[in-house]
């Protein structure tokens, strides 16, 4: 019996009966029609062939980067170790995967391929705490997602662990004496003009690299379920979709926001609607912060992007 108990009151108290899909392959066909609407993920393949097998899922994410979805089938079936399988074939052929966007959505999307942050998503209708235990060893993006069905027509998805891959940094003195990070991506990451997220942070002032992480402290404090990502141009702060996206730049920190612009009374100078001009990260409402005060002004955006997401 789930731990999570669903209640109808249209006429009478009424609790709905929780149960699984009758077959596997119903949730996967369901889940790659609505990808977008339940993970935020462009859907790309399904029963991808491998040389080694076949990945359940594939797609590719508001981030730009990979997805792999594989789903849990029977009790003894150890679906986290099949899907780091998978993942590491994916980051030995990349070159695959890149044609595959191309062919499916185009060269506008291969190019922002963005290999800092793949992921995998397992999904079952229960994991063990051993299951829990064993990905918070793993230095991989990994998101344990159980699922229960209420009824006919009812799903619900809970999100019951995310696992960050910590990158490997190292930071020296420049002869101005700022800091420089001398290695902030994970291998394999493309090069680009753009200064990395880890760049920005370590070259701007101390007034705005204070200002950032307050800023990041209150977002990781809404809750548990918010996950820092830090990819290769800004930093995405998420549940099972992102939430925020953050870059820092000399004179200012702009947050974007999953939220509706035309819900929120803009300000000039301090938010705007960016849903037809292209950025980096997403969300439709962009904040410029470059003071305290500011940020006291963000706080009750941020987190009604926290609890509407």
């Amino acid at each position: 019996m789930p731990d999570i108990k669903l209640f109808s009151f249209a006429e009478s108290v009424r609790e709905l009966g929780a149960s699984t899909m009758a077959l596997e392959r119903d949730l996967q066909s369901l889940i790659e029609k609505n990808m977008q609407a339940f993970f935020g993920v462009t859907f790309l393949q399904s029963e991808f062939v491998t040389s080694d097998g076949r990945i359940d899922s594939l797609g590719l994410d508001e981030n730009f980067c990979p997805v792999i979805f594989e789903y849990k089938r029977s009790s003894n079936e150890n679906v986290i170790n099949q899907g780091l399988f998978y993942l590491n074939w994916l980051l030995d052929h990349k070159a695959t995967f890149e044609i595959l966007v191309m062919k499916t959505l185009g060269k506008e999307y291969s190019d922002k391929l963005d290999w800092s942050m793949p992921r995998l998503i397992c999904i079952a209708n229960n994991f063990t705490r051993y299951d829990e235990h064993a990905v918070k060893q793993i230095n991989r993006y990994i998101d344990l997602v159980r699922y229960i069905k209420f009824d006919k027509d009812l799903l619900l998805f809970e999100l019951l662990h995310s696992n960050t891959a910590k990158q490997v940094k190292a930071v020296s003195a420049a002869p101005d004496g700022k800091p420089t990070v001398l290695e902030a991506a994970a291998p394999g990451v493309k090069k680009s003009g753009d200064k990395t997220f880890d760049e920005q942070v370590a070259s701007t002032t101390p007034e705005l690299r204070e200002l950032y992480y307050s800023i990041r402290d209150y977002i990781v404090s809404l809750g548990d379920d918010i996950t820092e990502n830090v990819l290769k141009l800004y930093v995405a702060f998420k549940k099972i979709k992102n939430v925020a996206c953050i870059e820092v730049r000399q004179k200012s920190i702009t947050v974007y926001l999953r939220l509706v612009p035309k819900d929120e009374l803009l300000e000039e100078g301090f938010s705007r609607d960016v849903a037809d001009i292209g950025h980096w990260g997403t969300g439709d409402l962009e904040l410029t912060i470059k003071n305290q005060a500011d940020f006291e002004k963000a706080k009750m955006l941020i987190l009604k992007a926290y609890e509407q997401n």
